[in-house]
């Protein structure tokens, strides 16, 4: 499709080109075979007129008769008329075929951002649809296997239907965090920016997680100084609250999770740092992909999710113009960087 549209474009970029290139060689072949038929105009005046044929000019105190130059014949001038026109003719071939290698590259270029805007569309629907369609055939099947259940209990039934009710809680999740990504990928979305303090985020965020941590004795620990930021006070908690309890899921019990700040060369550096499982190095370059969840020990935790907090994070410090690291070791820790640009402090 892309290659075909990229043609297309090319096309029109010659076809612009072209006229362009054209309507100016018309102009200067014109211009010239004007300029030809004025000389030859002007021989034929000075046949009729013989009187003419010399120029009077003076030399000191005295004047000189000197004769005119001769003028070519007319076979001259329409063979300079030729030339020109194939000259011309020349020119705009080397144009028409400069033009379309330049405009099949700057065709690519210019259609490479939608294409990769596309290509991250279908690549968000399948994802989506793969994991939609993993509850939706569990609840399916329940629901078929315990109609055709001739000897189906009440007891037995509640227990599916508590179950079928996790299933769509879990997909109620899963949906709002769909609406999440789509939402924060738009590079102009409808955020209220406004001076706001680092201290009183992370303290909200923290409200919002402590329940967590205090069902594992997991500490968090702030160590934020008085600084504020531009930024979207709302999602920048939801920020905050994506990484703690990511910090949390993935730590035993009665460790601790170290959240601080500082400013450094006009820039806030936010780390949150825990005592968990850590990240294999081989799933630290994919941690932030849709649906990505790391293998191995940090699985074997049988943790909950869809793999998209990590995602939504990364989408909320682009939208604020920042950076999002990660470093790991396994049965260390695991410590996220958050960069953020304009620091200012307060008095």
């Amino acid at each position: 499709m892309f290659q075909s549209a990229r043609f297309k474009l090319t096309l029109w970029y010659l076809l612009i080109i072209m006229a362009i290139s054209i309507f100016f060689s018309a102009v200067i072949y014109f211009g010239a075979t004007r300029e030809f038929d004025r000389i030859l105009r002007v021989q034929r005046y000075r046949m009729e007129h013989p009187e003419i044929r010399f120029r009077i000019m003076q030399q000191g105190n005295f004047f000189e008769t000197i004769p005119l130059p001769p003028l070519r014949e007319p076979q001259l001038i329409q063979e300079a008329k030729m030339r020109v026109l194939q000259n011309l003719i020349g020119i705009n071939t080397l144009i028409l075929l400069f033009s379309s290698l330049a405009g099949y590259f700057l065709a690519g270029r210019t259609l490479k951002p939608i294409k990769e805007m596309v290509e991250e569309q279908n690549r968000f629907i399948t994802d989506a649809s793969h994991e939609l369609n993993t509850p939706l055939t569990s609840l399916r099947t329940s629901i078929e296997v315990n109609l055709r259940d001739s000897q189906l209990t009440l007891e037995k039934a509640k227990e599916v239907l508590e179950s079928n009710l996790e299933e769509t809680k879990n997909l109620h999740i899963l949906s709002d965090e769909l609406i999440k990504l789509t939402q924060y990928q738009k590079p102009n979305g409808n955020f209220a920016f406004e001076t706001i303090v680092l201290a009183d985020v992370i303290a909200a965020a923290i409200q919002k997680i402590n329940k967590s941590a205090k069902q594992k004795e997991i500490t968090i620990i702030p160590a934020i100084p008085k600084i504020t930021l531009q930024g979207e006070k709302k999602i920048l908690i939801e920020l905050f609250v994506i990484l703690l309890d990511n910090a949390i899921k993935y730590s035993k019990e009665q460790k601790e999770i170290t959240i601080s700040a500082k400013e450094k060369n006009e820039k806030i550096e936010i780390t949150v740092a825990d005592q968990g499982t850590g990240i294999n190095e081989k799933d630290l370059p994919n941690i932030f992909e849709r649906f990505y969840r790391a293998d191995e020990s940090r699985s074997k935790q049988q943790v909950s999710g869809y793999g998209l907090g990590l995602s939504i994070a990364k989408r909320i410090v682009n939208l604020h113009k920042g950076t999002i690291s990660v470093t790991s070791k396994t049965e260390k820790g695991t410590t996220f960087t958050i960069v953020f640009p304009h620091a200012l402090e307060m008095s």
